[in-house]
């Protein structure tokens, strides 16, 4: 059956749609020994030759699925130009080709799922669908009960007005506080745009879970398979639009002494 050439690329996990879509219009992608340009091309991945980079490209029939416990002081992306730490050191025990499902900063740890299913992890990032991210942000003092109904309520940011769905104090100490922030949108810098505008800016973020997969029980630089019981309920949120993963407690980030990211020894759990 033909596709067009992106959703192809994406179900390979070459790339994500959108950046699938950028290398047809940069006249990286051959189809059938021609060079393809037009993001409406179609083609039947059983039948026609497809080569990205001069690289033949293939649908993988087995889906691999897995949560990677990113650390702070790595990029998420599999190669970077500027010479970056990056994820793909903490996965070269993973035979398969994956790529992340969404984006985390530079210096943002936590729950990270990567895959080589480009159709769901597409479906997972998409807004329509509610998918839940949990973060804990680590914010100085005491948040006041104002600042957490704001970030209910929602406030008004440069590329227009979000919110939070859930928002909570975590816990305290002397002198900070861990704020549980859920959202369903990945437009950058979210979580650390709404707290800012709410008069709590954020001194260090993790992401407890996505969708409901969480890393508990691993260390930073670790990642697991997940469960068949996680991947159904990916699955089941990915086509229900509208009806998000519901909200789950969720654990402080694991400790780590030092400083930069944890050695890439890319353990599995």
């Amino acid at each position: 059956m033909q596709e067009r050439l992106q959703k192809i690329l994406a179900h390979a996990g070459v790339a994500s749609r959108r950046k699938a879509e950028q290398l047809i219009a940069e006249g990286r992608v051959d189809l059938n020994g021609q060079t393809v340009r037009e993001l409406g091309t179609k083609a039947d991945p059983r039948k026609d030759l497809i080569r990205v980079d001069g690289k033949l490209i293939a649908d993988p029939e087995d889906k691999v699925w897995f949560v990677l416990y990113k650390p702070a002081g790595c990029v998420t992306t599999l190669s970077d130009p500027e010479s970056r730490p990056t994820i793909a050191q903490y996965l070269k025990g993973i035979p398969e080709r994956v790529y992340p499902v969404g984006r985390l900063d530079y210096d943002v740890e936590g729950a990270l799922l990567v895959t080589n299913d480009g159709e769901l992890a597409h479906q997972l990032m998409h807004p329509r669908f509610g998918v839940r991210r949990t973060y804990l942000a680590k914010v100085a003092g005491v948040p006041r009960p104002e600042q957490i109904d704001r970030l209910l309520s929602g406030v008004r940011l440069e590329d227009g007005r979000a919110r939070a769905l859930d928002a909570a104090v975590q816990s305290r100490t002397p002198r900070n506080t861990w704020v549980r922030v859920v959202v369903s949108e990945g437009r950058p810098h979210l979580v650390k745009r709404l707290m800012e505008a709410v008069g709590a800016p954020v001194l260090k973020l993790h992401r407890a879970d996505y969708g409901g997969v969480g890393v508990e029980g691993l260390r930073p630089g670790d990642y697991r398979e997940l469960s068949r019981a996680e991947l159904h309920a990916l699955r089941e949120q990915a086509g229900k639009k509208a009806h998000p993963s519901p909200a789950r407690p969720v654990a402080l980030p694991a400790r780590r002494h030092g400083h930069g990211p944890p050695a890439p020894l890319g353990r599995r759990r």
